[in-house]
């Protein structure tokens, strides 16, 4: 069964450190970092948008296969 997706935006601060920690190797996609921190992929994928929208993360211009990889933006 689905969570709420208010629970699991209300996580993202939480699972931020260790999504950062997944990108440090480099840029990851969202199955590849969900793997990396054993979480599933639909909520990686909140997390990792919201962290976007934010300016946390940024996109790299062309996409792996179907996804397309990000990493931590650089201030």
């Amino acid at each position: 069964m689905s969570r709420d997706v208010r629970e699991i935006v209300r996580e993202e601060p939480l699972v931020r450190s260790r999504i950062l920690a997944a990108l440090a190797a480099g840029p990851r996609t969202v199955p590849e970092i969900a793997a990396a921190i054993g979480a599933p992929e639909n909520e990686t994928m909140l997390w990792v948008m919201g962290m976007r929208k934010y300016g946390l993360l940024t996109d790299l211009p062309e996409p792996e296969g179907d996804y397309y990889r990000f990493q931590a933006a650089t201030k």
